[in-house]
């Protein structure tokens, strides 16, 4: 006769009166969204200080099966998309859970190192991936402090410490120290890759490693990503039909997008009581940062 009582009984007693009966499997998600570096006040910033919570508990959920980070990141900070690349591989390692990154938008340059974290890598037929290089942008005011009549005095004990100052015209040789520079971490984002994606990357293509970028067919193409699939379809077609994702966040202060890309409204806190007397600063440095936003985004089309 069936058992009419067990579905409504604890996991414990469950299986004792249901011998039967199993857990679904379990799939973790972890949303990875937005411009790599720091976080300001009014924006969030995608680094290791605002996932490494949600990576942590995502890898000790109960019964987890695997991780699948969605990705939608142009890039930013290659120190911030190396921490937590080896944040991730360190859990994965730790655990012993294997991990899946879902390319939404966009998963370039630093977006595109932490989907290198995962075993396997998938996108949107519509997705950008690639751009494994290395940028440096600014701006240089050298014409604007002569029309206004503003005289620039910088003093320094170190013949460096205002190299590539952009109040003052370029030097070809701080030029060529960033360039030495931009060199090294373009040499470490090489091997990284190659590391991860090993014999699946088409390494013979010139383009590879030139900074450009491709859509979904293109990108798997080149063996930057294992084919084209979702979250949702994918893990089912892995871990069956009953598989369980559950969404793992970091939650910030309620005026703050977190790194998964929406904002916590659930804290009342006042907004101006928590942003502190060094808001009308942040808010210039804000207005900068938007604009570079802006430029990496647009840079893939979005």
């Amino acid at each position: 006769m069936r058992n009419r009582i067990a579905p409504f009984l604890p996991g414990p007693l469950r299986r004792r009166v249901a011998p039967g009966w199993s857990p679904k499997p379990v799939v973790a998600v972890v949303r990875l969204s937005g411009i790599i570096g720091p976080s300001q006040p009014l924006r969030g910033g995608l680094n290791l200080a605002a996932v490494a919570a949600a990576l942590e508990a995502a890898f000790s959920m109960r019964g987890v099966k695997a991780v699948a980070l969605l990705i939608n990141s142009p890039g930013g900070s290659p120190v911030q998309s190396s921490l937590i690349y080896k944040r991730i591989r360190s859990l994965a390692e730790e655990k012993g859970v294997p991990v899946y990154a879902f390319a939404e938008d966009v998963a370039a340059s630093g977006g595109y190192m932490i989907a290198c974290a995962a075993d396997e890598i998938y996108a949107d037929q519509s997705s950008v991936l690639g751009s494994i290089g290395v940028v440096s942008a600014g701006f240089g005011f050298t014409g604007l402090i002569e029309k206004l009549g503003v005289e620039r005095r910088v003093h320094t004990a170190g013949e460096s410490e205002a190299m590539l100052d952009p109040f003052q015209p370029e030097k070809p040789e701080e030029v060529a120290r960033l360039k030495a520079l931009q060199g090294d971490v373009h040499d470490y984002f090489k091997k990284l890759v190659s590391d991860a994606r090993g014999e699946r990357l088409k390494k013979d293509d010139p383009e590879i490693f030139s900074g450009a970028f491709w859509a979904g067919e293109g990108a798997v193409a080149r063996g930057l990503a294992d084919g084209i699939g979702d979250v949702r379809g994918k893990m089912r077609e892995l871990f069956g039909k009953e598989v369980r994702l559950k969404l793992v966040s970091s939650r910030g202060p309620w005026w703050r997008p977190s790194a998964g890309g929406g904002v916590d409204s659930s804290r009342g806190e006042g907004l101006f009581a928590r942003l502190g007397a060094g808001f009308a600063a942040e808010l210039g440095d804000g207005l900068i940062a938007a604009a570079e936003r802006r430029s990496l985004w647009s840079r893939f089309g979005l």
